[in-house]
């Protein structure tokens, strides 16, 4: 064979090597996508992925990478570890994909990420009454709890902030180790974050500081697997487009926000139509005017007493109810209220001798904490706890006497001032939702008037709840004041908001059965329709001040009782 004949051979054969090799690796490649997918994620980062009472991978992130797998007709298998742990298997190939990590460059040159499937936001947790953070330098000397391998860890190790770091697997761990009085603060993702503080009833941490800037959060692979890494992010991007992981998503981090008719466009076409008919039956429409309005007036006021009726049936099961979780309620309260005073008293006894051998052999521990912290805290726990008790039978009281159905006739004596306190415990949880600046004033030697308490309670809550409702921030505030007019032998309650107001053309329509502004935020125009009525029957008024954009005031009168007058 000539020298030219071999030549054209050699470089045949180094043309075609690269076309070899491409094949292989994609057959290759391809092998790997046929085979069972192991998916890897942290068992313990609620609501995002975590293990559930069934011990079975659960949240948004495992729903997620099973609905991939259905539509893209993959094989998989979920398992949720120590996140730190996971990293280290996703490096060594124990595992083929993570299916939640958060982006950064660091992680980039070693890792590829699908598209975004939710964004993450950091906050910064500590012990209620601890100052605001408003920027991560503020850490410098602090003590921080972070997860370990978890983005904040590899943030805080970059920047060099400074702060001494506390590694823990997870970040349920951190807040338990946070709520427990153990170091200044805990970096952990913002909506976990709320989510464990709120499962695991840790009441005494809380965010001090607003979130930081949100951080893309999605699939993630060794670098050289974007074949795999394909896979993932066609079936977020199929998923996305057929609605299915907005569905996903809002069910786990948000309201499902339900589809509707198109009233809008039905209330156009059926306004055209009435307009045509008004021009048909025009004169028709003129005559029955009158009797239309008051086949709709008593249609009006058939439809109030059946929902009356209706509030009467529920108002008696709610009786039935109430009564019975006070029973379960009542007893815990008691034995709490029974041994609390005699643990406190106990503690006192003790006193003395935990004191001598704190002198004697210095600081010791109780509980897992030192007793020279403890000495001062245990009387003001107890008595905490024993306030707590009473507060909870007090409002215990206070549902059984609402859901008490009264009697028919309006002959007991009502205190106003008894009654407004008894509604602002019931609405305390809305009022504190609400505002923070809540302001009650009570008249003193205020007199009493004749009613039913019960419904007068029902009109002051009504009334406090709109109040609440009409804040458009915690930064406006509602005030409460009773106050008796001695001239007129009046008594009153004025509740004053700095809310939203009312339109003017409004005012005059507020006590009619089914007037509502909140139609679409679930209103029938019945509470205060209601509540009217309940003060007439009382023979006092109801009287509205608004200017829309500035707030409302209200104002509610009674005739003062003269037997309890001439006392």
């Amino acid at each position: 064979m000539s020298s030219a004949s071999h030549s054209l051979q050699f470089w045949a054969v180094l043309l075609l090597l690269p076309l070899l090799v491409e094949g292989e690796a994609a057959s290759a490649n391809q092998n790997n996508l046929d085979r069972v997918i192991r998916v890897g994620g942290d068992h313990d980062y609620p609501p995002y992925e975590f293990i559930n009472a069934k011990g079975q991978p659960d949240g948004y992130n495992t729903e997620l990478t099973r609905a991939i797998a259905e539509v893209m007709g993959i094989e998989i298998e979920i398992d949720l570890g120590n996140w730190d742990n996971m990293r280290r298997k996703l490096e060594l190939g124990e595992v083929d994909v993570l299916q939640g990590m958060v982006h950064s460059e660091d992680r980039a040159q070693s890792l590829d990420f699908s598209p975004p499937h939710a964004i993450i936001n950091q906050s910064i947790f500590a012990r209620k009454g601890a100052p605001r953070i408003s920027e991560l330098a503020s850490l410098n000397g602090k003590s921080v709890i972070v997860q370990e391998g978890g983005i904040m860890h590899d943030y805080l190790i970059k920047q060099q902030v400074g702060a001494n770091l506390v590694l823990v697997e997870t970040h349920a761990s951190a807040l338990r180790l946070l709520a427990s009085g153990q170091h200044d603060y805990a970096l952990v993702a913002n909506l976990p974050g709320l989510y464990l503080g709120r499962e695991l009833e840790l009441s005494n941490i809380t965010p001090v500081g607003k979130p930081f800037a949100g951080q893309e959060y999605g699939y993630s692979v060794l670098k050289g697997q974007q074949a795999l890494l394909a896979q993932f992010s066609e079936g977020v991007a199929i998923l996305k487009n057929t609605g299915r992981q907005q569905a996903i998503y809002d069910k786990w981090l948000g309201p499902l926000e339900e589809s509707g008719l198109p009233w809008k466009e039905i209330g156009q076409i059926a306004g055209g139509a009435s307009a045509v008919l008004l021009l048909v039956l025009g004169g028709i429409v003129v005559w029955n005017r009158m009797l239309t309005r008051q086949v709709l007036r008593r249609t009006e006021e058939l439809e109030l007493h059946q929902q009356q009726l209706i509030q009467a049936d529920k108002m008696t099961s709610l009786g039935i109810l109430v009564a019975g979780v006070a029973h379960e309620i009542n007893n815990p309260s008691s034995l709490l209220l029974l041994n609390l005073p005699v643990l406190k008293e106990v503690h006192q006894d003790l006193e003395e001798m935990l004191e001598d051998h704190y002198r004697a052999h210095g600081d010791f521990y109780l509980g897992g904490l030192a007793y020279s912290r403890m000495r001062d805290e245990i009387p003001a726990m107890l008595d905490d706890m024993l306030t707590g008790t009473q507060r909870i039978r007090r409002i215990v009281d206070d549902l059984r006497d609402f859901a008490r159905q009264g009697p028919a006739d309006l002959d007991e004596s009502v205190d106003l001032n008894e009654m407004v306190a008894t509604a602002i415990r019931l609405v305390d949880n809305t009022i504190r939702k609400s505002t923070d600046h809540f302001q009650v004033r009570y008249a003193e030697q205020l007199p009493s008037f004749r009613g039913n308490p019960q419904r007068i309670e029902q009109v002051v809550i009504n009334l406090i709840v709109n109040a609440c409702q009409a804040l458009e921030s915690r930064d406006k505030g509602i005030a409460v004041t009773t106050r008796y007019r001695a001239k007129t032998r009046e008594i009153r309650l004025e509740i004053m908001d700095q809310g939203s107001g009312i339109e003017a053309e409004h005012i005059s329509r507020l006590s009619d059965p089914f007037f509502t502004t909140k139609r679409e935020q679930g209103g029938t125009g019945l509470g205060l329709s209601v509540s009217a009525s309940i003060i007439k029957d009382h023979g006092g008024t109801l009287v509205y001040e608004s200017e829309f954009g500035q707030g409302t005031r209200v104002l509610l009168s009674f005739p003062a009782n003269n037997r309890a007058l001439s006392t």
